[in-house]
């Protein structure tokens, strides 16, 4: 499987607590950084910087447009600011301002979206987040990275602080499996091939990845061995591997916990049909709202379940076999 990925993966861990240490080790590693919340920081663990350095910690209460407005202010100072809330706020309430104060204005503002996807689980729909990849990625200058475990929130987030610009991080809020070992070593822009296989690509991101490795193994033991394919940076996209992977394996399958309508599917689908059409299955929640509950139940219901990875790749094979078999009958 290859010597970045456990197996068995480690016990699952709580990916904001990681968060957490990982922000106070870059206060230590970095003097310009300063951290904001708009006062989430008991909920995302941001508290945890602001009692190591409570002079470079900000909280401008609930006030999520000033929040990105004052981070846009001390980048424009020549701080590094990150600042921190839900990520459904970012993507509604302060979108105004992360659109046109932070994206048009070129801010190197670094937005830290926690509870992300379907993890606010008990709060229901409207706190739950199945659209801010397909909207922030949508905006020109934003970067959008998306962890898949513990390990990748420690190793991305240094970059993250040094990248150029504006940068979307999204952020769970639970425990996520440990993936990765440390031979792990994600660069922002570029796809890593966690499991090398020839009959399909299953193309993932965030909580999503240990699933797809998952229905990966599941399905070695029929004989199909797909390949798998984090994709921890939504924008800029790695187009290049996938087109690879398109021309290679012949289907692609994406999976993601975000609707499959704009996000890494709606993503890799806009590649595709533009360098390298193949049969293309999504995973993810299907264009409806979602609901309370425990978080991997919901999952599991909406789309997500390992299961449901595992059907998709066995679609999308079917669709190239029905694809090259049409093909050669019109030769005939």
């Amino acid at each position: 499987m290859g010597s970045m990925i456990r197996d068995p993966f480690g016990s699952p861990a709580p990916m904001r607590k990681a968060y957490g240490e990982a922000l106070v080790q870059l206060g230590a590693d970095r003097e310009d950084v300063v951290v904001l919340s708009a006062d989430v920081q008991n909920s995302d663990f941001s508290y945890m910087f602001e009692a190591a350095y409570p002079h470079r910690f900000i909280n401008v209460g609930i006030a999520e447009p000033a929040l990105v407005d004052v981070a846009v202010g001390l980048a424009n100072g020549g701080k590094i600011p990150i600042a921190n809330t839900f990520a459904f706020l970012f993507a509604t309430r302060a979108l105004e301002m992360v659109r046109t104060h932070l994206c048009y204005g070129g801010a190197n503002v670094k937005l830290a979206g926690a509870y992300a996807g379907l993890s606010d689980s008990f709060d229901g729909p409207t706190h739950q987040t199945v659209s801010d990849l397909a909207i922030m990625r949508s905006l020109p200058r934003m970067t959008v990275v998306v962890p898949a475990d513990t390990l990748a929130v420690k190793k991305l987030l240094p970059q993250i602080a040094a990248w150029d610009g504006p940068v979307y991080f999204r952020l769970c809020r639970n425990e996520v499996p440990e993936i990765f070992t440390e031979a792990y070593e994600p660069v922002i822009g570029k796809g890593i091939t966690l499991i090398d296989g020839e009959d399909a690509t299953v193309i993932a991101c965030g909580v999503m990845v240990a699933r797809a490795i998952e229905a990966a193994r599941q399905l070695s033991l029929k004989g199909i061995e797909p390949r798998v394919v984090e994709m921890h940076t939504i924008k800029p996209l790695d187009t290049d591997l996938i087109i690879r992977c398109a021309q290679e394996t012949g289907a692609i399958i994406t999976v993601e916990e975000h609707s499959v309508i704009g996000g890494l599917g709606g993503a890799v689908a806009e590649c595709l049909s533009q360098y390298a059409p193949v049969p293309l299955e999504r995973v993810g929640v299907d264009d409806t709202f979602t609901e309370s509950g425990p978080y991997s139940e919901l999952l599991d219901k909406y789309g997500m379940s390992t299961e449901a990875i595992s059907s998709a790749v066995l679609r999308a094979l079917a669709r190239r076999q029905a694809s090259s078999t049409h093909a050669t009958s019109e030769v005939f």
